[in-house]
């Protein structure tokens, strides 16, 4: 069991009503951490710390940044095993999973030292004579970075990492489904030489959590908001921040379409497929929700996609090696239950997959899908992807825009021409042609449109999520005024 401490400051303090809650197993139902309960007045002790600690480190040179921020980097890589533990005792995940969140998320914190030199701005011409106009781009202040559960050190170290590299510091608060691994980050950031203050976590019961994340939006030293999670929270995040006139930067919820268009390598597309859909028991916002294949060759896709997915194991992460884990607790196992079961009686076929061991479950596909069906719009979030089959490629591109969301997506066909037009004309912040929805680099730009949110992490698109730009003007002579 992870037995763990909030960072504020300097500090490792307990909550200041020593309150504590657990968090369990999903497989066993064992404690695998206990963990403050933070107060309000413990959320805005950390707020107070990051901002005593802003003028400090927002001085600091570009290059003391990059080398603390690639220490760090590195650091992380060591405690890889801690991270997989964490992660495996918190949420379920395979090994794989987790040992995959540390190399990106290093990747990340490299990404994010090598920006601290691209914080740039312009000389702007100016009508008046001899006058120097600047736009300059400086640290907003502190940032305030909320993460969630399914891939916790990428989304963890992603919600800090640029803001650090722009001179801000920041908050983490922690998710409560995983906090001994959100702690995780803040002790590599502090051991890797980043001052006191400079980078604090909250731990909270998951009661609490709407309190404590409203009086953080609201503290006066926060300037900046980032999220990532469910649209339903983000628009509440999103209303609580414009009521303060406070950016707030956000990746939601997604139902990634997966396009098979009649000249796809269908070989390549079920292995892009599978993957896209499976991966972390398909709890990633870019996970493949929705196969739009095409007509003629939808029987051969479904087929081959039904044998992979039934030869994918599923078991105790703990126990062996598995290509599908736990989910991350009963209820969600039964919310994917009653859509499959929803599907199933309006007509749709269960190909492979539909059952389930406790939070264990098998990779599912379900095919001949309709509007008129739960799962043909709500986010499944889990181990089951539907295919919908269209009458070539503008019904293709109509089902594939028929979402409110718009985060990733992927198109499939050898005419790379033909597939690139496709490609635009979906309505998402990403899309891979020939590769599967699920994909992230550091350095790129990544975020979705619609509902799946607005703004983009990653590389130099972060920059302005996290820098103010300002108009800085000198005089070049004496002035002349009309009173």
């Amino acid at each position: 069991m992870f037995d763990i401490k909030l960072l504020i400051d300097d500090r490792n303090p307990d909550a200041s009503d020593a309150a504590v809650f657990e968090r369990r197993n999903p497989i066993s139902g064992e404690v695998a951490t206990r963990a403050p309960a933070a107060t309000i007045a413990d959320a805005q002790a950390a707020a107070d710390a990051a901002a005593a600690a802003f003028p400090a480190w927002s001085a600091l040179g570009p290059g003391e940044r990059r080398a603390q921020l690639l220490r760090a980097a590195e650091l992380l890589q060591a405690r890889a095993g801690e991270f997989v533990a964490a992660m495996a005792e918190e949420t379920g995940a395979t090994a794989g999973w987790a040992g995959f969140n540390v190399h990106l998320a290093a990747n990340m914190l490299r990404e994010a030292g090598s920006m601290t030199t691209q914080i740039a701005g312009e000389v702007i011409p100016s009508d008046r004579p001899g006058a120097l106009a600047l736009a300059i781009r400086q640290p907003a202040g502190v940032v305030l970075g909320i993460a969630p559960w399914n891939a916790p050190v990428i989304l963890g170290v992603r919600a800090i990492a640029m803001p650090l590299a722009c001179g801000n510091t920041v908050i983490l608060k922690a998710s409560e489904i995983c906090p001994a691994t959100h702690r995780l980050i803040g002790a590599v950031l502090r051991d890797a030489g980043l001052a006191p203050g400079v980078v604090n976590v909250v731990t909270n019961a998951p009661a609490d959590a709407p309190g404590i994340v409203a009086a953080l939006i609201a503290h006066p030293a926060v300037r900046r908001v980032n999220f990532t999670g469910s649209t339903r929270v983000g628009r509440v995040i999103a209303e609580t921040a414009a009521r303060h006139l406070k950016p707030a930067l956000l990746e939601l919820g997604g139902k990634a379409p997966f396009l098979v268009l009649d000249d796809a390598d269908l070989d390549e597309a079920v292995k892009a497929a599978a993957f896209g859909a499976f991966m972390n028991q398909g709890q990633i916002c870019m996970s493949t929700e929705r196969i739009v294949a095409d007509e003629a060759v939808a029987d051969a896709f479904v087929a081959r996609l039904a044998q992979k997915a039934m030869a994918l194991p599923a078991g105790d992460p703990r126990r062996g090696d598995f290509a599908l884990g736990s989910l991350v607790g009963r209820e969600a196992v039964e919310r994917i239950e009653a859509l499959v079961a929803d599907a199933v009686a309006k007509g749709a076929t269960l190909v492979a997959g539909g059952r389930a061991d406790g939070t264990i479950m098998q990779a599912t596909v379900l095919d001949h899908v309709t509007p008129a069906m739960r799962i043909y719009g709500e986010e499944s979030f889990g181990p089951v992807v539907c295919v919908v089959r269209a009458a070539g490629v503008d019904e293709a591109v109509r089902i594939a825009n028929d979402t409110e969301y718009g985060l990733s997506a992927a198109v499939f066909g050898r005419d790379v021409g033909r597939a690139l037009a496709v490609a635009r004309r979906i309505e998402s912040g990403i899309c891979h042609i020939n590769g599967p929805t699920v994909q992230d680099e550091a350095q790129m730009p990544f975020g979705g449109v619609k509902a799946s949110g607005y703004g983009r992490f990653g590389g130099k698109a972060a920059i302005a999520e996290f820098t103010d730009l300002r108009w800085i003007t000198i005089a070049g002579g004496p002035g002349h005024y009309p009173i």
